[in-house]
């Protein structure tokens, strides 16, 4: 049985899951709040089933990718983190083409992930194709910004709210959130 085992072409030991968790809850406290992150853990949440079949629903895309802002730093990928990059309100772009976004001021593990290709953390060139493809009924003419304020009170009772207006106003069904 031993033979097996060696034959299982386990990774070496010491290759584990990076505890990001741990490490972000301890980086915020490291930034003088005090006390570690607390993830918004909910006792219940609420569900809400679809009121027509994805094939018939509109989708708005919201995404926590900032819009390019020359003259704020490096901002591509591989960029170091960037916190001048950052937004702090709500906002919108058409889907037209290939809108500018970066992520260079969200903190991410940047010595594992350069974050090249931008369809691994915004989706539009993916949704436009399922509704090319009738998979989805269409797609809003412009997608949201969700800002990253390191404030659930804030992002609840003004983020939030802002951004179920706009997925109201333009009568959408269904929101695909790409938090980054």
């Amino acid at each position: 049985m031993a033979d097996h085992m060696d034959d299982l072409e386990f990774t070496v030991e010491h290759d584990v899951p990076i505890p990001y968790r741990h490490r972000i809850g301890t980086y915020y406290q490291t930034l003088g709040y005090g006390k570690p992150y607390r993830w918004a853990q909910y006792v219940s949440v609420p569900f809400a089933p679809l009121k027509k079949p994805l094939v018939e629903s509109q989708v708005s895309l919201i995404t926590t990718a900032a819009p390019y802002q020359p003259g704020k730093g490096d901002q591509g990928p591989g960029a170091p983190y960037n916190a001048a990059a950052k937004f702090y309100r709500v906002y919108t772009d058409s889907i037209e083409g290939e809108p500018d976004v970066r992520i260079s001021h969200i903190g991410i593990d940047r010595k594992h992930t350069a974050a090249t290709d931008i369809n691994t953390w915004f989706p539009l060139k993916q949704l436009k194709r399922l509704a090319a493809e009738g998979r989805i009924g269409s797609l809003a003419s412009e997608f949201i910004g969700a800002p990253t304020n390191r404030s659930q009170k804030v992002t609840i009772e003004q983020d939030a709210v802002e951004i179920l207006a706009k997925i109201r106003a333009v009568e959408s069904d269904v929101a695909v959130l790409a938090a980054n």
